[in-house]
Order: C-alpha cells, then structure tokens, then sequence
C-alpha cells in the first residue's frame, strides 16, 4: 500500500507572466545598469517562486507521509502517521489560502489550489492537507494509520 500523487497549481503561471514583463522592463531600460539589475533580480524571483509553488507531492514515504512544493524542494514536510490521531476529508476556506500558512486556532495548511483538503490531528495540532484526491488519500491515511497502530 503506497500513495503518490501530484497536483498542479495554475497561478505559478502569473509569476511566469511576470518574469517575462519584468525581464522586458529590463531589457527597455538596458541603458540603466542599476534598475536592469533590480528588475533583473526581481524576474529572477518571480521564476523561482514560480518554480517553488507550480504542484504539490504527497507521498508516503515508509513511515512518513512526504508534503513536497513544486520544482525546486525547497518547501517540504514530512508526517509521521503514528503521530496522526485522526483523518477526515475537509475544505478549506479563503482565510486558510494556499502555499503554506499558518493561521491559530486552525493550524497549519499545506494547498496549492482549490479547496478539497484532508484534515489531519496530530494530538492537539490540525494539518490541512490540499487535494484534487482527498477521498483516496483520506482512505491511505486511515488504513496507513490503523496499520501503524495495530505493527505497535
């Protein structure tokens, strides 16, 4: 039993847009060396966020179940599922927001788009977890967790 699925986000694609309008201010206003360099800089922000946000990974990994953003990983997580408590499909509303946030009383969110998600507890912590597969990967979590505690 294993679970790998990546969803695809579509507002990287903004960020892409604007890497190229903010590479052609710069290559207008190529006779000033400084704002070519902090439009250069801010292009070269824009494709790496871009790059860093485009899907979303989740993926067991053994005893852990993998978050990964986009391309470049640098934004990840992992869960232990011995630590999961409880898993139950969910939605997230515009104040959870997507990429990664933090908001208290509702805890961690993990979503790249839409608003189907799986919450998961751990203990007193809530994780949402964004999904276009929440009722597959909600059943994974259930039977990955009863299988953790019963190999106890």
């Amino acid at each position: 039993m294993t679970y790998n699925h990546t969803q695809h986000g579509r507002r990287h694609n903004v960020l892409f847009a604007c890497t190229m309008v903010t590479l052609t201010d710069a290559w207008i206003a190529r006779g000033e060396s400084a704002f070519v360099a902090m439009l250069v800089a801010i292009a070269v922000t824009f494709a790496l966020c871009g790059l860093m946000f485009g899907s979303l990974t989740i993926r067991d990994e053994g005893q852990w179940l993998a978050l990964r953003f986009g391309l470049l990983p640098v934004f990840r997580r992992r869960i232990r599922y011995d630590a999961i408590t409880s898993v139950e499909v969910g939605r997230t509303t515009v104040i959870d927001g997507w990429g990664i946030h933090y908001f208290p009383g509702r805890g961690w969110t993990y979503h790249i788009l839409g608003f189907d998600c799986v919450k998961l507890t751990l203990g007193r912590k809530v994780i949402r977890v964004g999904t276009d597969d929440a009722d597959k990967l909600a059943k994974f979590l259930v039977e990955k967790t009863n299988l953790c505690r019963r190999t106890e």
